[in-house]
């Protein structure tokens, strides 16, 4: 049993944050919550990490993460995407996508989780594409991912762009995964497919009826610029939604990610039938797709999480975004407080995933959990914390993560990484797909 003693204790977004408290974690479950000194006498016997001037709060869950993205970073382009389909046509897939390999995969996927754990992220939902690795990449991952020990859903994008055949094996590379973490404490999978403009309808039925089967969310993007929305009424002589709507797939089973070009009745269909959804906001930008109207999805009750997308994994700084971006698009510096932010960062993201008691730091939940540093220029107080936390920290001041009860970073080092050697790994495939 173990005592984590902060200056301050955040157990939810929603929730005021507590001075001098910390918890009490049991066999990977908070099990007891309190100040200090009511902790010390309780449990005289326990082991006590010490978090003074620090703030011990909920890990992250990246509701949506690309790990391979990051051997992308700095690739040579000859000539830019002039747009979303560009980007996807002329870059991403031939450049990126169809030429990774599972050495590739291997060295991304152990960099980027080490990444995840050093800036406070506990749980993170992958989207995998890569259509040449096909069979068994989703297995490297989880292999790595495990060893990580950090929390990880695992989907494979399935498409019909690349064939007939690659498109048997997307599908099935997700009921294998999904199978073969059914006694996995850490690892899950999801049923995935791209978009409505990579897979026919009835590509698109089969992989929420195999879902359905496994007991499993399927994940798809959708309208993540302006191309899908356009594409569909254009071919189906409808928007994305009203299509998925119409297939009869609407619904709690669903997890839309990016959402970024809605149109009203989208938006009530999102909220009506109880779909679910992943927010990029750093990444929509980066591939110019737009600012999804989360705050009003927000509103009317949709469950949302927060991700990165695979662009920028330091989970302070997509929290920054999705702070900073609602309030210039909707010219109201009021929308999107820094507590509904830290929400969607948390069991925001566990809730759009499906997960149960993760997220928050109450009696119950699963200790995941980050110490972060709390010596802030000006005072620090119950009313400004979560706001001081979203605006003004990173990755430099965690200090600590642990996951499901075990330490995965002590006093910032990631325990049984050596970061040196990962490194010379991402940079070795990263050469080797930039020259493919």
């Amino acid at each position: 049993m173990t005592l984590v003693l902060g200056e301050w204790l955040v157990t939810a977004g929603a929730s005021d944050p507590q001075h001098n408290s910390g918890v009490r974690v049991t066999d990977g479950i908070i099990d007891a919550t309190g100040t200090n000194d009511e902790l010390r006498v309780r449990f005289p016997e326990d082991d006590i990490v010490d978090a003074a001037n620090h703030v011990v709060m909920p890990g992250f869950v990246n509701a949506h993460v690309h790990l391979y993205g990051v051997l992308a970073h700095g690739i040579p382009v000859d000539d830019a995407p002039d747009g979303f389909w560009s980007f996807l046509d002329d870059y991403w897939w031939p450049k990126v996508e169809d030429a990774l390999d599972h050495d590739m995969i291997a060295a991304a996927t152990d960099w980027v989780c080490a990444e995840m754990l050093r800036s406070g992220t506990t749980t993170f939902f992958d989207i995998l594409e890569a259509p040449q690795a096909l069979p068994n990449a989703l297995l490297v991952e989880k292999e790595i991912v495990e060893k990580r020990g950090i929390r990880g859903l695992l989907s494979f994008e399935a498409t019909e762009r690349a064939g007939v055949d690659i498109a048997e094996l997307g599908l099935a590379e997700n009921v294998q995964l999904i199978e073969a973490c059914r006694d996995s404490d850490l690892v899950s999978g999801l049923m995935s497919f791209h978009t409505t403009f990579t897979c026919s309808r009835e590509y698109i039925e089969r992989a929420f009826g195999l879902a359905a089967d496994l007991g499993v969310l399927t994940h798809a993007h959708c309208n993540e610029g302006l191309h899908e929305g356009a594409w569909c009424e254009e071919n189906v002589g409808m928007r994305t939604l009203e299509y998925y709507e119409k297939l009869g797939v609407a619904g709690p089973g669903f997890l839309a990610s990016q959402c970024v070009q809605l149109s009203d009745r989208e938006q009530q269909i999102i909220a009506e039938t109880g779909i679910r959804v992943s927010h990029m906001p750093l990444a929509n930008c980066e591939v110019g797709g737009g600012i999804a109207p989360i705050p009003e999805l927000i509103a009317a009750g949709v469950t949302v999480g927060l991700g990165s997308d695979g662009y920028i994994n330091d989970f302070f700084e997509v929290m920054r975004g999705s702070f900073l971006l609602h309030k210039a698009r909707l010219l109201d510096p009021g929308t999107m407080p820094a507590s509904t932010v830290f929400s969607l960062a948390t069991e925001g993201g566990a809730a759009a995933l499906g997960l149960e008691r993760i997220g928050r730091l109450d009696v119950g939940w699963a200790a995941d959990l980050q110490v972060v540093d709390a010596t802030f220029p000006t005072p620090t107080t119950a009313h400004n914390l979560i706001e001081q936390l979203v605006l003004w920290r990173n990755h430099t001041h965690v200090r600590d993560v642990m996951v499901g009860g075990d330490w995965r970073v002590r006093n910032r080092d990631v325990l049984g990484a050596d970061l040196d050697r990962m490194q010379a790994a991402t940079h070795e495939q990263a050469r080797r797909l930039w020259s493919s």
